[in-house]
């Protein structure tokens, strides 16, 4: 009789022990995580660090850029083309460098602005967080309908977001007025200050530049005090995005600066600074 009663008692115990353990560490619910599922994080970005801009920049593109500097003293050149750093927190963040110069007739300005993009959100790589803001400055640009489709003719014409150089964010190089074609099969349109720009050079998508790149035309609008013409080049490499900004401003003349050379030149730093990008 005795040992009836205690093999009850054992079983009881023993079961009682194994409720306890099993519910120990989580309150009594079953464990739902299943191991070797985990969320991989986004891929960082391409490029971890930022080239010196005001070092980065072609020196031979630089002359090209500020003509009147040619005939100065050898150390006043120097100066023009060293350029002058941006106030920065992080050189692996955001870089830039400025550049003025000129002559009698005409100055010129340069500004470089230089963002390496990260992502803090564990789902977005920063090449795609980089993407994201390249393509909301390209529709902020509001460039025209036929961007991407014009190539440049040869033929001159009269030529962040948010940088501080002064000028406007108006990509529309023209006042609507009559248009005429040109020669080469382009269409001209009369702009700001009786200007001419060719639909050929006006602003618009960039092809062979980095990861992306538009351009944009900013003719000094009507009234102006001093006219000038602005030359913006965006360009997306990876998770780096790059704005060049060329201006320039003629002295003594109401007429706004052709846009062929002022393109050219935005363009070729451009494409310079494109290969500095990660070296």
């Amino acid at each position: 009789m005795q040992r009836r009663a205690y093999v009850p008692s054992l079983m009881l115990f023993a079961a009682l022990v194994a409720g306890c353990t099993s519910g120990s560490g989580n309150n009594g619910s079953p464990d739902d995580s299943k191991p070797g599922e985990t969320t991989p994080a986004a891929a960082p970005g391409k490029y971890l660090t930022l080239p010196e801009p005001c070092g980065a920049s072609d020196r031979g593109v630089l002359k090209d850029m500020f003509p009147g500097a040619a005939g100065l003293p050898e150390e006043q050149q120097e100066k023009v083309y060293a350029g002058t750093p941006e106030p920065t927190f992080d050189t692996d963040r955001r870089v830039g460098c400025r550049w003025k110069g000129g002559d009698a007739t005409t100055s010129h300005r340069l500004y470089v602005d230089m963002e390496r993009v990260v992502s803090y959100d564990n789902a977005v790589s920063d090449d795609d967080r980089a993407k994201a803001l390249y393509e909301d400055r390209e529709t902020a640009a509001d460039l025209p309908d036929s961007a991407g489709t014009a190539t440049p003719s040869g033929k001159p014409s009269g030529s962040p977001s948010g940088s501080p150089s002064g000028t406007t964010d108006d990509a529309n190089t023209s006042d609507g007025s009559d248009d005429a074609t040109a020669s080469d099969g382009s269409t001209d349109a009369t702009g700001a200050n009786g200007a001419q720009t060719s639909t050929a050079l006006q602003s618009r998508v960039l092809k062979g530049l980095g990861s992306a790149a538009y351009l944009q035309d900013i003719p000094s609008g009507p009234g102006a005090a001093t006219p000038q013409r602005t030359v913006r080049v965006v360009f997306r490499e990876s998770n780096v995005i790059v704005t060049v900004e060329y201006s320039e401003q003629p002295v003594g003349t109401s007429e706004v600066p052709a846009g062929q050379d002022l393109q050219d030149r935005a363009q070729a730093l451009a494409h310079k600074l494109a290969g500095q990008i990660g070296e």
